[in-house]
């Protein structure tokens, strides 16, 4: 069974690469496949959330009782990235490419941040605290992942 620090970390690279087909044709001003393109990672960066937010943060919030820590803060991170996202659908309607790229780099640079306190901290503690799940909770994180994959 894959850990999850590598299952969700995969994904994460998945997201980046869905992201960076929507920038590169907004960037050159292909609107129509910068909007598919879009799409795509919206319903990837979703998924994503999703299985943290349904499936990983309520199973490592039970095992270790901490509500008011790391999963609280990812999960008001979820809220900033999505807020950012709606922006750069926004720009990408209006077909402003430097407000479409504005908005890109303030996404890229949360979800930089973001990942790295998951990749190094979070996931690792998830693989710790919730060793004695992984047969369950592979399988279940797979099943929310792959329902927003970009392949």
């Amino acid at each position: 069974m894959m850990p999850i620090t590598d299952l969700m970390s995969r994904d994460h690279r998945s997201c980046d690469e869905a992201f960076a087909r929507a920038e590169a044709r907004a960037a050159r001003g292909e609107w129509s496949e910068a909007a598919v393109a879009l799409a795509s990672f919206g319903e990837s960066l979703e998924a994503h959330f999703g299985a943290e937010e349904e499936v990983l943060f309520p199973r490592f919030e039970a095992a270790t009782g901490m509500l008011e820590g790391p999963t609280r803060m990812m999960r008001m991170e979820h809220v900033e990235m999505r807020e950012a996202l709606a922006r750069m659908r926004e720009a990408l309607q209006r077909e402003d490419r430097d407000d479409f790229a504005g908005e890109a780099e303030t996404l890229l640079i949360l979800m930089q941040q973001h990942n790295m306190k998951e990749e190094n901290i979070l996931y690792p503690m998830c693989d710790s605290h919730l060793a004695g799940e992984h047969g369950q909770l592979s399988p279940q994180l797979e099943e929310r992942l792959l329902a927003g994959s970009t392949e």
